[in-house]
């Protein structure tokens, strides 16, 4: 008897003996295999025809399977099936329509490494193998000298009173070319890189959100990144220089009343029209808000649609979105009023313009060439400026909280202890350190793809998306740790203008929930599939070949990601390999088994929604956090290996790595509990669920790493200073940051001095409960510390007690930087301690600290740390 009618037999009997388990078990591996590999459709078929023989099947068996592989094997032959499926779906509206501007959106900038992670058989080595771009010597210098000079000429808690930066840091701005950061130096401006770009911002905003939004925003969407690229010769040759030496000072108009994320639904309208001299005119009618510089600005980059009436162009009389730049000393152009963003101070503006006339070949940007292409020319911008603005300012924030939360943890005591040593603060202060070293490593990497020209549109939307959000968790841990510093207002305060600005970083460049649940999944899955956009513009076209390419490919590409997922989740992604060996070799694994997973869910998503997905936003929102989160840990992994695998740094990798996989973790557990899939929902929301619950991707941190992390930014190390670099420290001891700097060195410095006190009191060689000022001086007659020592320990207490106080003011200085634009309130100097210089109650050798166990209270009594 053969083996295939002894499977048959055993199979009908309900038994199966011993020896046809392991016939089982090789075609379960052999499957497994085909599909792992992504083994092409002949060699399934090859093999499938080895094993039907094999097993003895019959001849009507094979005659079957034979004309069944022919079908699949031969693309004429398949191509008539293929039509079939392309007419059903078409007709079913099975794949998502694309609009004219989302198709613009979709072209719009291209697929870097963010395609390699939506595959699910991501290529690590490609991936570490990208750019992460240092500063050229020329871009440092202007770093170290303008950018430094213009930090240290503003001053916030200045900015915020007088409603505007100084008119010496405004003159600053233009002489040193800040606001021509990107133009070309043939046009008088730096042609920075994008790593520059961002550095610069960086490090202007860790100083001021004022201050560091005035200058990116010209070097971001507006005028000037329009016209380098798309404007004409002689649009070029008059604005740029202009720019680049801020003689004129560019707005950009987009958002309307009734247009803010859907920006194609704006209803500023421009009409083409012949003049008397036979030129082509455009009337420009707009009503706009939430324009940042309008008020002061000189020229305004106009987004309208425009009509034709006349058909003047020869393109039709609905030509569409298009983008005009409009002198504001143009009759008709009305600004000179502010909006009050939060009440930070830059310049954010309505403008409104009625039956403005332009010529319309110097108007229209791109010239009339250039009429009906604005959609395009925006999506291709944004792309970039999502990318370095506020990631930049993210970054930079992050690593300035890092310094400010560090700084007072080490400074402020309770108990007699410095706060950092406690539980309940290390736990903030480990997010905070692991959130600015993931923030720092995902601008860098950014960069790098844009230095090069890549404009992915979905890792920047990534960057914009996360980049403020994670910000927004480090100002609020940031603002929890420092208590009532944070939220006394005046000279001294160092993050409530941020902590104040956050809201409207969340809200610009794509309001977050938008980018979230519609730009870095939604356009993603479309932009990044490798067959996705394919099959649609194939069915669009009408087009059978190349549906029938795009179709079966994707066929294979689900089956493969489907058994990855499989053997990946089995095997916890031992099987999956990694570019590098040594301690994290292990993440590559796991995102590559969470890249397997991803992508099967998501072609399940497609496939079951069509295009119902897009409305399904709280799916999306889900996708979109695996998807951004596989990118972020990737740019962990890529600045460990840029940073030369430093040993030290091992602590904030894993750190990052384990909060990454725990994010990916907690959308994919999301994800199993509402996706839907008909027939089959109560797999994935039981067994599945349950499965993925038990055989976790990763946990959260754990409590002993985060301790790694809090301890190391509260020393005073060349480690500290590389994680928290490219900002404006002051080392006036009298400046806000500054001040809090120098507590914490010459705090850090007196340690070693406090713990030969401890340590002399432990061995009772001096009294346990003594006035701090005379157990420093008894500890010197006794030796124990040397007068050079005890000076230390002074000079410590009294910048530690200065460093903590906060601004008070009397009732008439209160309301006079309450009312008066240009009211600065009095500098408070060094709390007067006299001679009594350790005899704070919460000072170094405090009654808590003199007493080991007195030590252990937890300082849940504190009202302001």
């Amino acid at each position: 008897m053969d083996l295939w009618t002894t499977l048959h037999g055993a199979l009908s009997g309900g038994l199966v003996a011993p020896p046809l388990w392991a016939a089982l078990a090789v075609i379960v591996l052999v499957l497994l295999v085909l599909g792992y590999t992504g083994a092409p459709l002949w060699l399934w078929a090859l093999v499938g025809a080895a094993g039907l023989v094999g097993f003895g099947a019959p001849v009507w068996m094979l005659a079957v399977f034979g004309v069944l592989a022919l079908v699949f094997n031969v693309p004429p032959i398949r191509q008539q099936l293929t039509r079939a499926v392309m007419g059903l779906m078409d007709k079913m509206g099975f794949l998502p329509a694309i609009s004219a501007t989302e198709k613009e959106a979709i072209d719009a900038g291209t697929v870097w490494v963010e395609g390699e992670l939506f595959s699910g058989k991501p290529d690590f080595t490609k991936i570490l193998a990208e750019d992460y771009p240092d500063l050229t010597d020329e871009e440092r210098a202007f770093l170290d000298g303008p950018c430094e000079e213009v930090c240290r000429k503003t001053v916030d808690w200045d900015v915020m009173q007088r409603r505007d930066l100084p008119p010496e840091v405004w003159q600053q701005l233009k002489d040193d070319r800040f606001f021509g950061l990107i133009i070309p130096k043939e046009y008088g401006g730096l042609g920075l890189s994008p790593s520059a770009n961002s550095a610069v911002v960086e490090k202007l905003a860790s100083r001021s959100p004022t201050l560091g939004i005035t200058a990116m925003v010209p070097n971001s969407l507006g005028p000037a990144e329009l016209l380098i690229h798309y404007g004409t010769q002689a649009q070029r040759d008059h604005y740029l220089p202009r720019l680049a030496r801020g003689e004129d000072l560019p707005a950009f108009a987009l958002t309307e009343p009734g247009a803010g994320s859907d920006a194609g639904a704006i209803s500023s309208k421009g009409v083409l029209f012949r003049g008397e001299d036979g030129e082509i005119y455009v009337r420009l009618s707009w009503k706009k808000r939430y324009i940042t510089l309008a008020a002061v600005s000189t020229v305004l980059g106009l987004a309208f649609k425009l009509e034709d009436p006349d058909n003047l162009l020869g393109k039709g009389t609905k030509l569409g979105i298009t983008c005009a730049l409009v002198p504001t000393d143009a009759p008709g152009v009305k600004l000179g009023e502010r909006h009050d963003p939060l009440g930070i101070p830059f310049y954010n503006c309505p403008t409104s313009g009625k039956d403005v006339v332009l010529k319309a070949e110097e108007a229209i940007i791109g010239g009339t060439a250039g009429a009906g292409r604005g959609w395009r020319m925006l999506m291709e911008c944004l792309s970039v400026g999502r990318g370095i603005s506020l990631p930049s300012s993210s970054s930079g924030g992050a690593k300035t909280m890092l310094r400010i939360a560090s700084a007072h943890a080490v400074n402020r005591k309770q108990f007699g202890l410095s706060i950092g040593k406690f539980e309940g603060i290390e736990e903030p202060l480990a997010r905070i350190g692991g959130i600015a070293y993931i923030l720092e490593a995902a601008r860098r990497y950014t960069n790098g793809g844009l230095d090069k020209g890549s404009k992915p549109s979905v890792v920047t939307a990534m960057m914009k998306y996360n980049a403020t959000e994670l910000y927004r968790m480090v100002l609020n841990d940031t603002v929890d740790i420092l208590g009532g510093n944070a939220i006394s207002r005046g000279p001294r305060n160092t993050t409530a203008s941020a902590y104040t600005n956050m809201p409207i970083m969340i809200t610009v460049e794509g309001a977050n929930i938008l980018t979230r649940t519609l730009m870095i999944f939604g356009q993603g899955a479309i932009r990044c599939h490798p067959y996705a956009l394919k099959e649609m513009l194939a069915v669009e076209a009408g087009d059978v070949k190349a549906f029938d390419r795009a179709f079966w490919a994707h066929i294979g590409h689900v089956v493969r990601n489907a058994t990855r997922g499989i053997v990946l989740s089995a095997t916890r992604g031992l099987l999956a390999g990694s570019p590098v060996s040594g301690p994290t070799a292990k993440y590559y694994r796991k995102l590559a088994w969470a890249s397997a997973s991803f992508a099967f869910l998501a072609d399940l998503a497609m496939g079951t929604l069509g295009g119902n997905l897009k409305r399904k936003e709280k799916l999306t929102g889900r996708f979109a956090d695996i998807f951004s989160w596989m990118y972020l840990g990737s740019a962990v992994l890529k600045r460990y290996e840029a940073d030369g695998r430093r040993a030290e740094d091992l602590p904030f990798v894993h750190w990052s790595m384990q909060y990454a996989l725990h994010q990916i973790q907690q959308a994919f557990d999301g994800l199993y509990a509402n996706i839907e899939v008909p027939g089959a929902t109560w797999l994935f929301r039981g067994p599945i669920a349950a499965w993925s619950r038990f055989n976790r991707i990763a946990a959260a941190p754990s409590d002993d790493l985060g301790q790694k992390v809090a301890q190391a930014i509260q020393v005073d190390s060349p480690q500290r200073e590389r994680l928290s670099n490219n900002l404006y420290v002051s080392a006036d001891p009298t400046d806000a940051l500054g001040r809090l700097e120098h507590a914490f060195r010459l705090v850090n410095q007196a340690q070693p001095v406090e713990k030969k006190l401890y340590k002399a009191i432990k061995a009772k060689q001096l009294p346990k409960k003594v006035h701090p000022a005379k157990l420093v001086a008894m500890a010197v007659e006794q030796g124990v510390i040397t007068p050079e020592e005890a000076d230390l320990l002074q000079r410590a207490e009294l910048a530690r007690t200065d460093a903590i106080q906060v601004d008070h003011f009397s009732l008439a200085e209160y309301m006079e930087t309450s009312t008066h634009p240009h009211a600065t309130a009095p500098e408070h100097g060094p709390m007067p301690v006299g001679d009594d210089m350790l005899a704070t109650g919460d000072g170094a050798l405090g009654d808590g600290a003199a007493g080991a166990p007195d030590a252990t209270v937890t300082p849940t009594t504190s009202t302001a740390r």
